[in-house]
């Protein structure tokens, strides 16, 4: 297995740069699983609905979903991710958000029960388990 960071995942899946394009298609076709972690995750949707290139939220469910239904590719947890995308889909909270909370219901679902996310974000906090401080 190898991993990727932010950079290489929107070179392959924008295909801004020729070059560097290419070269991050070849990684993801060669063979090998590609890990693309929660972080790079987070920091790839933040930069695609940045200044520079204006995704909506369609655009970055449809990257989500492509994503998931690669057989090369995995995340830290292919179900957080699937869970964070449901929610994302249902309410106003950006991915990121979605994606915080339900890793931490998952993590602490191993050792304890969640009790709340605290967040001051407004469209977050239509997400399960989130309340303001």
């Amino acid at each position: 297995m190898i991993a990727v960071d932010t950079n290489v995942l929107l070179r392959y899946l924008l295909r801004d740069d020729e070059v560097q394009a290419e070269k991050a298609r070849h990684i993801f076709e060669r063979g090998e699983r590609v890990l693309i972690t929660d972080v790079v995750l987070a920091e790839t949707m933040w930069t695609l609905v940045g200044r520079r290139y204006r995704a909506v939220k369609a655009d970055l469910v449809a990257v989500v979903d492509n994503l998931l239904q690669d057989p090369k590719v995995c995340f830290e947890d292919d179900d957080v991710v699937w869970k964070a995308l449901q929610a994302y889909r249902k309410t106003d909270a950006d991915f990121a958000d979605a994606l915080i909370v339900h890793k931490a219901l998952k993590t602490v679902a191993i050792n304890d029960e969640l009790d709340t996310v605290y967040t001051f974000d407004n469209a977050a906090l239509q997400l399960p388990n989130t309340a303001e401080p």
